[in-house]
């Protein structure tokens, strides 16, 4: 498991080939793309627990603690860095504002034992029914309001200081704008880093904690609180689980050339396994990453062992609390400033479901999943029932599923569904 086949001659990427998952370059080329790929993930990571207020530290402790568990249950054979999910900051922040971080860490823990099962599951049946059960307009649907859902949230940070969000947003675009290669995939966190000077300037940052926290050490741990009636706001968020582990294992095995459908049980128990363990000692949620796609299809390095040294590397960086006090004094207008890119972002990810699925908007049961949908989510439409309250998100992803499978089935029976243009 722990053997790599050394790729020609270790330096160097031959033409038209790819370092294999079970292949590596020397290991001091593999130890600076393993850091590569910290930094790839180091913005959106950091982020997750910035908008939740889970502490950074112990979210980058179990972001590399979980990729190593990926590995270790993948056998080494699919390259992945678990960085934490923008999929959970909707139903956490709700969760927290009702009971506070142990709550939502609660909320977090089930969610990951629920995917891990679904891991279990695929493994044993295979995934067709994950087709069937959210065709390309239920999965979009749902990825897209969960980003939209989120608009309020980042307004909110946008007006605090609205110069730093105006100056924090245009630096990102114009960085994905201008540069190419790392620098380009690196663009929010160059963003950030442009915002968090000016907010500097302007004296929008405190520093006391930086100064306080110790150099080196454990962070801080939080448990979490059990409570059935946030389950709801959470469960959308498996189905945006799934979608981005089965397009992460598809796009490595168009790019590797290697047969990996048969590993998706295994990533999804993985990445259940590891939220489980982050939400356990107070980590954010993880998920694939799709910054580390775009590292890899640069480099045409697949090999697992970069993964391991991005693993260990994000393991140490985590034993300095001083640089998780460091993150936490970004202040809201650098927040608000690259939230408005990042939470349009997961929207437009579902919008890009739909161009990638074909899906047929002349077809009013497409129209009317997609639109109900959206509407409940962005209005984040609540409904209680007892003790057990229905955010916007869970809504909105309920709307999704029952539209589409009633109209479905009732066009099939009555013969009014239109065919396909």
């Amino acid at each position: 498991m722990f053997r790599w086949t050394l790729h020609g001659n270790g330096r160097t990427v031959e033409p038209g080939r790819v370092v294999a998952p079970d292949e590596r370059l020397n290991w001091f080329a593999t130890i600076g793309i393993g850091a590569q790929h910290v930094i790839a993930m180091f913005g959106a990571t950091f982020l997750v627990p910035l908008l939740t207020g889970f502490p950074p530290s112990t979210t980058l402790l179990f972001s590399g603690l979980g990729t190593l568990l990926f590995l270790l249950i993948t056998r080494n054979r699919v390259p992945s860095y678990l960085g934490s999910s923008f999929a959970f900051i909707a139903p956490i922040t709700a969760a927290k504002a009702d009971g506070g971080i142990g709550v939502a860490l609660g909320g977090v823990l089930m969610t990951g034992v629920i995917l891990a099962l679904v891991g279990l599951l695929v493994q044993k049946v295979g995934t067709r029914w994950i087709g069937l059960l959210m065709p390309p307009v239920v999965m979009g649907s749902i990825v897209a309001l969960i980003g939209f859902n989120l608009a309020p949230t980042a307004y909110e940070n946008f007006q605090k200081s609205t110069v730093t969000a105006v100056v924090t947003l245009a630096a990102v675009v114009l960085c994905t704008s201008i540069f190419r290669g790392l620098l380009g995939r690196i663009s929010v966190l160059i963003g950030v880093a442009i915002g968090y000077a000016v907010a500097v300037v302007r004296g929008e940052v405190d520093f006391t904690m930086v100064n306080e926290a110790p150099l080196l050490g454990l962070p801080p741990f939080h448990f979490p609180e059990f409570h059935p009636s946030v389950l709801p706001m959470f469960l959308p968020v498996v189905l945006v689980l799934l979608a981005e582990n089965v397009g992460h294992v598809r796009s490595l095995s168009l790019m590797t050339g290697k047969p990996l459908d048969r590993m998706m049980g295994r990533t999804l128990f993985s990445d259940g396994l590891a939220t489980t363990l982050s939400a356990t000692f107070g980590g954010s949620p993880t998920t694939t990453y799709g910054e580390n796609i775009g590292v890899m299809s640069a480099t045409r390095v697949y090999s697992t062992a970069a993964y391991w040294v991005a693993g260990i590397t994000a393991i140490l960086l985590a034993m300095s609390p001083k640089v998780g006090a460091l993150i936490f004094t970004i202040p809201p207008g650098v927040l608000g400033g690259v939230t408005f890119i990042l939470y349009g972002l997961i929207g437009i990810v579902g919008v890009r479901m739909w161009v990638d699925g074909v899906v047929d908007f002349s077809r009013p049961k497409n129209q009317f999943t997609a639109g109900v949908a959206l509407v409940v989510g962005i209005a984040n439409v609540t409904w209680q029932f007892g003790d057990i309250t229905f955010n916007g998100i869970a809504l909105g992803s309920l709307a999704a599923l029952a539209i589409y499978h009633v109209m479905n089935s009732l066009g099939r029976v009555f013969g009014t569904d239109e065919p396909a243009h």
